[in-house]
Formats: structure tokens, sequence, C-alpha cells
């Protein structure tokens, strides 16, 4: 009897999920007005509404630099974050890990151990080993961070030992983690309209968006982002590796401006999957954000409104329309920080 009414309450709690019950929930009613294109047609007029004869400087932190391409507007946000990378001693972990050498697999490695070789410096000592050991230890005391992230990524076995990349970040400092995320026009050949970075500087995290007034401002706001990047920059993304690093190199080409963008990269949305895909829904940003962080977002505009969104905003010279893009596109970077710091932690 207590499981027939178990699987009733079930039952009923799924049936008023879905709109298509005879009692669907509040929240299934919310979340299908917010599926309906009329939905964020009626959110634009009530932003049109919200922000007539307001400007940027009114509702942000804002103001304007100047970079080769011209001036840019800078929108300025900082918070109070506890992000810490407590020191794993992960040249250590490297070297008990014999697998990184060519020619040793899961087997191979287990047998060496076996036989008292637990690291590969004790390869050294190994007749059939030692020249390989000694080739990859004097080459990694050298190694850049961005080699380190290849070495792990290239590896045959990395998809097995996917968490070293996470535990490999201690080895750079937090000031070098770029947090990064852009809106665009459309999926490909079109202007990006927002370029955001966050950055880590004591115990804040200090995120600046670069926002594309007109179109010919484009040169300006990717190098306004560039001038954020040096040979030790990381950049930290959500998709980041298929989508918004290839992106800005193509509107970089486009623009003729000059690039280095093949830096170490850790594209959160890969290390997602693999840590919570068994305990969420979903792998996507917001849905992480809700089921881990507790954060919900509220007139959050979905990307594929964006690019009307922002022609509103150059037809009538109203900023209601881009305002939600700029808070979605500053929470974005914001939450990937929370979320590197949730996964460090979760593999160590």
């Amino acid at each position: 009897m207590t499981q027939d009414y178990d699987f009733e309450n079930y039952l009923r709690k799924a049936l008023s999920n879905s709109i298509s019950s005879g009692n669907p929930s509040n929240e299934a009613k919310d979340k299908a007005r917010k599926l309906s294109p009329s939905y964020y047609a009626d959110l634009k007029e009530r932003l049109l509404t919200e922000y007539e004869n307001k400007t940027l400087d009114d509702v942000m932190d804002c103001k304007e630099c100047s970079t080769p391409f011209g001036d840019v507007l800078k929108i300025t946000k900082s918070e109070k974050i506890n992000f810490k990378i407590e020191d794993n001693n992960f040249q250590n972990q490297m070297n008990s890990n014999l697998k990184l050498l060519p020619k040793i697999g899961l087997k191979t490695e287990e047998n060496l151990k076996k036989q008292g070789y637990d690291t590969i410096e004790s390869l050294r000592g190994h007749d059939r080993y030692c020249d390989i050991a000694s080739k990859f230890l004097d080459n990694v005391e050298g190694m850049s961070y961005l080699e380190i992230v290849e070495l792990l990524d290239d590896n045959k076995y990395s998809k097995r030992c996917r968490d070293n990349v996470l535990r490999s970040i201690s080895m750079t400092d937090v000031e070098n983690f770029k947090f990064m995320d852009i809106e665009t026009k459309g999926l490909s050949n079109v202007p990006i309209i927002l370029i955001g970075v966050a950055e880590i500087k004591g115990n804040r995290i200090v995120s600046s968006q670069y926002f594309l007034r007109d179109y010919t401002e484009e040169p300006s706001i990717i190098e306004a982002y560039l001038s954020h990047l040096d040979e030790d920059s990381v950049h930290v993304t959500f998709n980041g590796k298929s989508f918004d690093v290839p992106f800005i190199k193509n509107r970089c080409i486009y623009n003729r401006i000059e690039h280095n963008l093949d830096l170490p990269h850790l594209d959160l949305m890969y290390f997602a999957k693999n840590l919570w895909s068994d305990e969420l829904p979903n792998c996507k940003l917001q849905t992480i954000e809700k089921e881990l962080f507790g954060i919900e977002r509220e007139e959050d505009v979905p990307g594929q409104y964006i690019p009307g969104y922002y022609d509103t905003y150059l037809e009538k010279g109203n900023v209601g329309p881009v305002v939600p893009i700029i808070e979605h596109n500053a929470q974005d970077i914001i939450s990937l920080a929370s979320f590197l710091d949730k996964m460090y932690r979760d593999v160590n």
C-alpha cells in the first residue's frame, strides 16, 4: 500500500511538471512561458520602457578606454570571491604517472610498479626505460604551463586521466586565469558584440566587459580584450575551445588584428561532463549554477534572441534590450571561477 501511495505521489509530481498535464505546476507554467517567443517579445518591450532615455552609464560602472583602433566602452564589476588553489605537489604526481612516457600503458605501468619502479625518476635505473625517463625528466623541468597542459591532453590515456589537467592548475598563478565569454550576432562570420573577461585579484574577482556600441568598434573591443593577455595567461571558458576562441581568431583575421590566442585553455564544459554528469539533469552552464550553486537567473535572454535584441538597441538607440545581455555575460564569467574552484577541490 505504501509503495502504491509513493508511486502515485511520484507520478502526480512528474505530471505536474508537464505543461500538458491536467493540473500543471506553477514551475511548469513559468518554464513554458519562458520558452515562448512572445515572452521575449514582451520582455524586450518592458526593457525599452524601463530604460527609455537612460544610458549604460546610468545603470552600470562604465568608462571609455583608448585602444590603437579607437575608443571602447568598458564595463567593470568587482566582488569578493573565495578562490584559492591549494598546492597539491602536482609535479610529484606527474613523476608517479608512468603512462606519461611513450610505450608505457596501464598494464606495463602496473607491472613496473610491482617491480618497485614507482616513479619516472626510478626508471632512470631501468634497462629498457632509462633513456626515455631521463629525457622526459630533463624536458619537463623547463616546460611552460602550456606545454604541461598539451602533454597531459595529448597523452593517449588523457580521457582516463582528464582530472590531471585540473590538478595541474596548481602549477600556475591564479592571476593568470582569464575567465572569458563572448556574445555574438550569430554563429559565424558576424561581429562580436560583447567580450567579457574576469580575473582574480587578491580576494576579489574583477570583470571587464567590452561592449560594441556600433559595428565600427569591433576591432577596438577585440584589441581591448587582447590587452588582458600575456604569455602566462590561461583561458578558462565553457565551450570556448569549440566556439569562443576560434570565433575571436576569425574576427581578428577579418579585422587584420595581430593576435596570439594559442594559450593554455581549460574548457570547463568537458570537465563538468566528466565530473558531474551522473548527478545533474544535464551539464549546461545554467543547470550547474542552479543545481550546485543555487543560482537562478531572472529575465535571462537565451542566445537565439540576442541578435534581435541587439538590432533593436541599434535601431531605437535604447540600451534596455542589451542590459540583460551584459548581465548574462557577467554572470557567465563569474560563474566560471566558482566552477573551477569546485572542480579543483573535487579532483583533489
